[in-house]
């Protein structure tokens, strides 16, 4: 299989994954392990084609871009809590990602614990949808200060590849008494500032290494998932509203005990 195809392919697993509560990353992996791949060869790659995806939030949701930020130019308190709400969220992932980088790039590499985590973030969706009291909260802009430290402490949990980064932020601003909407708002938002610093880390430190072959893929992939993000977040909205996150769980507990079973005995 050429490369220009298998960039293509996880291109569209980035896309479809990336806002959904099963992890863009574990499925990444899984994918060039299933390919045939060295995970480790493409795990630069699998996280550079990330902000494709999040550029899709970008035009998705441009009239709230636009909103908050003519609201920052008048210095109006929703817009003020909107910006500060995200920022504190993403610190404690600026942190823990400076601080503990190797080891983290040590578990991209690792298919085994994708699936352990895919079937542990399963079992939890369905502990916290079951038991979560949520209230509705009016926007991002409606949530504490308190309670986005915590989104982000929780959000740190997804640097363990298989967790889900949307799902651990969704399902610990629900475990905190935030509205299902809101929740998933908030960590479509808070995935911007978060997976372009993540991308950005990477590409520098492994500048060295990224050749104009490289970069020419990772364009490709970019792109893709793009397009496909571009498609999912509006039927992952929608999913949701009408039946929760138990789909999703259930799906999580199935292709991690697929994948491990897979792993242990090809």
């Amino acid at each position: 299989m050429s490369e220009f195809l298998v960039a293509i392919l996880l291109g569209i697993v980035e896309g479809v994954t990336e806002f959904l509560p099963v992890s863009s990353t574990g499925h990444l992996i899984l994918a060039s392990e299933l390919m045939g791949y060295d995970a480790a060869q493409w795990a630069v790659f699998n996280i550079a084609i990330q902000p494709g995806a999040i550029l899709a939030i970008v035009a998705l949701y441009w009239r709230t871009f636009l909103a908050v930020f003519k609201g920052l130019l008048r210095w109006e308190a929703a817009s003020v809590a909107f910006v500060r709400n995200l920022l504190l969220a993403f610190f404690p992932a600026v942190v823990l990602g400076l601080a503990f980088g190797d080891q983290i790039d040590a578990l991209l590499e690792n298919a085994v614990v994708v699936a352990w985590a895919l079937i542990a973030g399963g079992i939890a969706i369905l502990v916290i949808e079951r038991l979560a009291r949520t209230e509705n909260v009016l926007g991002i802009s409606g949530v504490s200060t308190a309670q986005s430290i915590k989104i982000g402490l929780v959000q740190c949990i997804a640097m363990i590849p298989g967790v889900s980064r949307s799902g651990a932020t969704i399902m610990g601003a629900m475990a905190l008494g935030i509205d299902r909407r809101t929740a998933a708002d908030f960590s479509f938002f808070l995935a911007l500032p978060t997976l372009t610093g993540a991308t950005v880390l990477q590409l520098y430190k492994h500048r060295d290494v990224i050749t104009g072959s490289g970069i020419e893929l990772i364009a490709i992939g970019f792109v893709v998932s793009f397009v496909v993000a571009l498609a999912v977040v509006k039927a992952f909205l929608a999913v949701v509203t009408r039946h929760g996150f138990a789909p999703f769980a259930w799906y999580r507990i199935v292709a991690g005990a697929a994948a491990l079973t897979w792993l242990y005995t090809r």
